[in-house]
């Protein structure tokens, strides 16, 4: 079940699981390792072998999501971890950083706690699955040498459906969420939408458009343009121009901002 409410979830998810993962990574190899948030999988390294592992979830989620590395990552994150020079690509490696995930998942339950409630973690090491209709959230990845690879994490349909009735938290007031969880989405992007009006058209009219046609809307032309964030007014201003772009300068915001995100 793929919707904005499921991705958002997802989103905040991994981005915990980023942010732990990065620190078990770092602490392990004693050199900078990076995950964070992408914005598309790099489609172009799929031809890379891929090395899976499995988180399970189970508690107040309950469902799988895979992290996939690639070979030269566990190669060179591996061999670090041994102290070997790194050579041929064997399970040992996978071992190694499989151990690093499972280190980072009691920092990842407290991360996550506040949000879920009680949550338990398991890893394992997979091989040859198919991720058809999977959500899949991409990570950019910074892992020893490997730079140029993204890690990719796959969320089955179960996990999703647990983590979408508590991606909304149940309080009222912005000032009692937990700063850690708050900086965990402050960079998941969202879509707004500048309305200048609208009108309803029966089918009819709307066969007969053609080049040149002109809609008369509800709205005077010195009336506030409204700015929708999915579809829900969040503010109102007028529109001007910017580097040849249309802009909205804000002269209304009639609820508290943060009422459209906390319930």
């Amino acid at each position: 079940m793929e919707n904005q409410s499921s991705r958002k979830a997802a989103q905040i998810f991994a981005a915990a699981l980023a942010a732990t993962l990065s620190e078990a990574l770092t602490a392990a190899v004693g050199s900078p390792c990076s995950l964070t948030l992408a914005d598309s999988p790099d489609l172009v390294t799929r031809q890379e072998k891929p090395i899976h592992l499995r988180l399970t979830v189970d508690g107040s989620l309950q469902g799988e999501c895979f992290i996939e590395f690639y070979e030269r990552q566990v190669l060179d994150i591996g061999a670090r971890l041994l102290a070997q020079p790194a050579g041929v690509y064997t399970n040992e490696h996978a071992d190694a950083v499989e151990k690093v995930v499972a280190s980072a998942l009691p920092e990842l339950t407290a991360t996550l706690a506040s949000q879920y409630g009680e949550l338990t973690f398991s890893v394992a090491r997979v091989a040859e699955l198919a991720f058809g209709g999977m959500l899949v959230v991409p990570l950019a990845a910074s892992l020893g040498e490997q730079k140029d690879l993204p890690v990719v994490l796959y969320f089955d349909g179960k996990l999703l459906e647990s983590m979408a009735p508590a991606a909304k938290p149940s309080i009222t007031d912005i000032s009692s969420i937990d700063p850690v969880n708050l900086k965990l989405v402050m960079d998941v992007e969202l879509n707004v939408t500048l309305r200048f009006g609208q009108r309803k058209l029966p089918l009819r009219e709307v066969l007969e458009l053609a080049s040149g046609s002109v809609i008369e809307l509800d709205r005077q032309v010195d009336e506030p343009v409204e700015l929708l964030l999915d579809g829900k007014l969040i503010a109102r201003g007028e529109a001007v121009i910017v580097d040849g772009n249309y802009g909205l300068r804000v002269t209304e915001i009639p609820q508290p901002m943060a009422s459209h995100f906390i319930r």
